[in-house]
């Protein structure tokens, strides 16, 4: 049976399990058993108690040394007849000593499947493949350097608990995921995105560690604390989610916190043919074949920065209003006045709306870009599933936010916000534009150019990212909305509050007046002053 030793078995019938991110359950598909996590991990800490106890007696009939690099402080092992003048990973010479502790072996291991002469090959033809490029002419010389090291991996593989959150929004959202067979390096001397780039491994192959695989082949032993380990697990199973979040939370611009606790995590050694010469690094995979060659020029990627969107947002705007306005009549340079004043209004309005966004200003990821030989890419990650609190039920859901129809509402609330007397006065005079003076609005349009973008802009921002659309899955697969029930309440203080302001003076006077004052304006726009 595939994949034996990553198998979580059902504890009632011993059967495989599959794990189910809607119930947070491992699941059995022959009896139907259902447990949780923490009956998974205790199956794997007894695997590898017994393999801890096997390796020790294992150790006893190797003669096994170790070399100590004193320039970047790999610890490679290597049996007692292999005599190595260098290291691997940085190129300096190599201090040999006693290695007789098993205690550092991962206990698990894919073997070697790609002999060392095929794996020169295989670079080889990439480099012909690439002869422009000048990784393959600084990496044809060195290929007879070429060498098989089994590096040690953590296999990570269950379920992942992720906060996540857009960067320029406040609203935190929980989602649940799956890892299968993710590898993360305990090496820190090996690029992670060079190592990623040769994978997938076929985990069918795995075995259980014994001291003769790694006959003819270095053994890179981690150098990563517990701590460090913790932090790259957390970065590389974020990578893998990461662009389903962003596609979810639409943009990337995204924050995103992992917990893999209840994860079952395996060290295990993997066969790679690595090299490595200044900024020119190399790997080839020693169960594949593929090869993965790192660029040597680093390459910059931005974010668009705050500043850009508000004045993208001024742009579209203003563009909107001097067309609206030359549309209704308005002579050009009128028209130009009007829409360059409120344009410098909505400028300062929109830099400080997007000032709240200043989490990823200038935000520049650096980065090497990795070239492979083709073939098995790795595995596409489970996609996470969304979680709500529905009535005070823990569900999965589907999250929508600029929907088609969500963005049309805003933008046609824009709209008649902006232009409500003008609207009115339409109905007024039978959509007589001819007669329409929009002169009778001008009071409006002096009070609406700056207060409608700030009410629309930052209420509207929160409705659209702070309160999506949430969708339930039915039985059949189908999405159904879940509108939250509201519950109105008939606050007598406020309602007496209203009727104060409405019909007790002084206060009432203002308001009357300013509602004489729109229902003139919007006559005096649709018949003018005449």
């Amino acid at each position: 049976m595939e994949n034996r030793i990553l198998d979580i078995h059902c504890p009632q019938c011993g059967a495989p399990t599959q794990y189910s991110i809607a119930a947070r359950q491992y699941v059995c598909e022959y009896c139907g058993g259902a447990f949780d996590t923490g009956i998974a991990a205790q199956e794997k800490q007894g695997f590898r108690k017994l393999q801890g106890e096997r390796m020790r007696d294992s150790v006893k009939k190797y003669r096994l040394f170790r070399a100590s690099c004193s320039g970047c402080g790999a610890t490679v092992v290597f049996e007692e007849n292999e005599a190595l003048s260098h290291c691997t990973f940085c190129g300096r010479n190599l201090v040999r000593s006693d290695y007789p502790e098993a205690k550092n072996m991962p206990e698990s291991v894919i073997p070697f499947t790609i002999p060392e002469e095929a794996a020169r090959e295989r670079l080889a033809a990439w480099c012909a493949e690439n002869r422009r490029r000048p990784e393959a002419k600084h990496l044809l010389p060195l290929l007879p350097e070429l060498k098989g090291t089994y590096l040690p991996y953590e296999l990570v593989r269950g379920p992942v608990h992720m906060k996540v959150s857009r960067m320029d929004g406040g609203s935190v959202y929980p989602c649940e995921g799956f890892l299968n067979d993710e590898f993360v390096s305990r090496s820190s001397q090996v690029d992670n995105l060079l190592l990623d780039g040769m994978e997938p491994f076929d985990t069918s192959a795995m075995r259980e560690f014994d001291f003769g695989y790694v006959a003819g082949h270095r053994v890179k032993t981690y150098d990563l604390t517990d701590k460090a380990l913790e932090a790259r697990v957390a970065e590389e199973v974020g990578a893998s989610c990461t662009p389903v979040v962003r596609k979810t939370l639409e943009t990337k611009a995204v924050e995103v916190r992992c917990d893999v606790s209840s994860a079952v995590r395996l060290p295990v050694l993997l066969p790679v043919y690595y090299i490595r010469s200044g900024e020119t690094m190399a790997a080839v995979n020693g169960q594949t074949g593929k090869v993965s060659v790192r660029s040597e020029k680093v390459s910059h990627y931005y974010f668009i920065p705050w500043w850009f969107k508000a004045i993208l947002a001024v742009l579209v705007f203003t563009g909107g209003l001097f067309l609206g306005l030359h549309l209704g009549g308005m002579a050009p340079g009128e028209n130009l006045v009007i829409t360059g004043m409120t344009a410098l209004i909505f400028l300062i309005v929109t830099l400080c709306l997007f000032s709240d966004t200043t989490r990823n200003s200038f935000s520049v990821e650096s980065g090497r870009r990795i070239f492979t030989s083709g073939g098995a890419e790795r595995p596409a990650a489970v996609d996470p599933v969304f979680f709500r609190n529905i009535e005070n039920v823990r569900t999965p859901v589907t999250l929508r936010f600029t929907t088609p129809f969500r963005v049309l509402r805003m933008a046609l609330l824009f709209i008649v916000a902006m232009f409500l007397p003008v609207i009115i006065a339409l109905f007024l005079n039978g959509f007589d534009f001819a007669r329409l003076e929009l002169g009778g609005s001008a009071v409006w349009f002096c009070i609406a150019v700056p207060t409608v973008p700030i009410i629309l802009l930052k209420f509207g921002i929160v409705q659209l990212y702070e309160r999506p659309w949430v969708y339930i899955r039915k039985p059949n697969g189908k999405l159904k909305r879940y509108r939250e029930k509201h519950h109105v309440e008939i606050d007598k203080g406020t309602v007496k509050e209203i009727l104060r302001i409405v019909f007790i003076p002084p206060t009432s006077l203002a308001v009357w007046f300013g509602i004489i004052s729109f229902f003139v304006m919007c006559y005096l726009t649709a018949f003018g002053f005449d």
